[in-house]
């Protein structure tokens, strides 16, 4: 049964609320102030606790968008699919775009590309080059890789290895 506040405008109560939810994980801004309000405080009031706490460094939208793209790149993510994670994560689209675009000048992505490929090469191994190329081509469309990467990757792994 969920609790509706006394008080939507309780400033305190919100501000606790808010606490605890970030006692139980990391959140951005916007998911913050969105799961305020789903709890039943007032949208302003939400909105001006989640302010002060990012005035007060207890938030901090950046480091948090650093952190999903890590988290994506160790799932093997790509561009594509790190920034509709940080979307739903609830990290403004302007910083979604900027923090994976670093990562993708860092090689982050194309770091995981190969992750991928070495782990789907592997999984496959002993089936036809086709099925295996279809396989990774498959996993990285899934995963958000874009085609110019899977190309470098599968020419890498696939056709200059086999030697049927």
């Amino acid at each position: 049964m969920r609790r509706v506040p006394d008080d939507p405008a309780d400033v305190e109560a919100c501000r606790e609320a808010a606490l605890t939810l970030l006692d139980a994980a990391a959140r951005s801004s916007g998911a913050l102030v969105k799961r305020l309000v789903d709890k039943g405080y007032d949208p302003v009031v939400s909105e001006d606790v989640v302010a002060r706490l990012v005035e007060v460094h207890l938030i901090d939208d950046e480091e948090y968008a650093r952190s999903i793209v890590r988290s994506c790149a160790n799932r093997m993510l790509g561009f594509r699919g790190a920034t509709m994670e940080l979307k739903r994560k609830g990290v403004d689209d302007g910083l979604a775009q900027s923090v994976a675009a670093q990562a993708r000048e860092q090689g982050v992505f194309e770091d995981a590309a190969w992750q991928l490929g070495r782990k789907v090469a592997a999984k496959t191994e002993g089936l036809e080059l086709e099925v295996r190329r279809r396989r990774f081509w498959s996993a990285g469309g899934r995963k958000g890789h874009d085609p110019e990467t899977l190309r470098r990757v599968a020419h890498e792994l696939f056709d200059n290895r086999e030697v049927d």
